[in-house]
């Protein structure tokens, strides 16, 4: 950052059980802010205990971006763009201060990289050209069209595949995509733990969220309509919720202990991805254990206030 420059907004991001909420919360105590949440699960109505909502944790501090669609939508990355600079921008003219707190990347990256997207609409005539092919055939196309394909869940069903080649091959012909409208300008904080200590944080996590009834939410999720398909579609803690409940995972000691080593290995992949960011541009400002006085004191001198 050049002497000049001033954050218009705050950034704390990290890999999951690193206390990101609490300290999002505390800086936007301090400095007068309100949340805008950057996480892919919580955006869903329902999604409370295994998506780690903890909505208490805000106190009196407003959040925005969480419980705004249901299950039955696929809300993607785009739709997370819009609404976040919708939301974005309205804080900023009630002269708050956007404080921007989550752990999915691509959704942190798209506004701290300004990524251009633009509404693709359905082609039924490449459709009808796919139709015919195999999920093999479908995902050798995708590969073509995408040097590296950051949502994999897109290799999951035929459905994803046919829309990310959509997409992918509408962009393909496009030589522009419309420009963000939103000069985001963010003071990015990154929380991080030695990895024994962040361990131990995720199984506390996680079993008290077995406690509070992760089982039981999922069971009800189902008991509503939704297939187990969509909830594998979830994440983690649903995907093998789900399958447990389907007895494809035999016992509940297994599901906890596979639970815990996969959230242990999606924290790395968390890691990575940040890591990658900062090869990309974006300038992190690591802080140990989440230090809420460390933080303080970078906002203090960046922030335009």
């Amino acid at each position: 950052m050049v002497e000049s420059e001033r954050y218009n907004c705050i950034t704390v991001l990290g890999a999951t059980a690193t206390g990101k909420t609490s300290l999002a919360v505390a800086l936007a105590k301090r400095f007068g802010g309100e949340i805008l949440s950057a996480d892919s699960r919580q955006v869903y109505r329902g999604l409370d205990i295994g998506s780690g909502k903890d909505l208490a944790e805000y106190g009196t501090i407003p959040y925005h971006l969480i419980d705004i669609t249901g299950l039955e939508t696929e809300y993607s990355v785009f739709d997370y763009q819009q609404d976040f600079y919708r939301e974005f921008a309205s804080l900023l003219e009630r002269d708050a201060l956007p404080v921007i707190s989550g752990g999915t990347g691509m959704y942190l990256d798209s506004i701290l990289r300004s990524y251009r997207f633009e509404r693709v609409p359905e082609n039924p005539v490449l459709r009808a050209e796919l139709e015919s092919c195999s999920m093999t055939e479908l995902e050798f196309r995708l590969r073509r069209l995408k040097e590296y394909i950051h949502n994999t869940t897109d290799l999951e069903t035929r459905e994803r595949l046919v829309r990310a080649i959509e997409i992918a091959e509408h962009n393909a012909d496009k030589k522009d995509a419309c420009v963000p409208p939103t000069d985001v300008r963010s003071l990015v904080i990154g929380i991080r733990f030695e990895r024994t200590e962040l361990r131990s944080r995720i199984e506390k996590r996680l079993d008290a969220r077995i406690a509070e009834g992760l089982v039981a939410e999922v069971e009800g999720l189902h008991s509503q309509g939704y297939s187990w398909e969509r909830l594998e579609r979830l994440g983690l803690e649903y995907r093998l919720t789900a399958e447990l409940l389907q007895k494809k995972i035999p016992d509940a000691i297994t599901w906890r202990d596979t639970l815990f080593r996969e959230i242990c290995r999606f924290a790395k992949r968390q890691e990575t991805w940040f890591r990658g960011m900062e090869r990309k541009g974006v300038e992190i400002h690591w802080i140990e254990r989440g230090d809420p006085e460390a933080a303080f004191s970078l906002a203090e001198s960046t922030l335009v206030r």
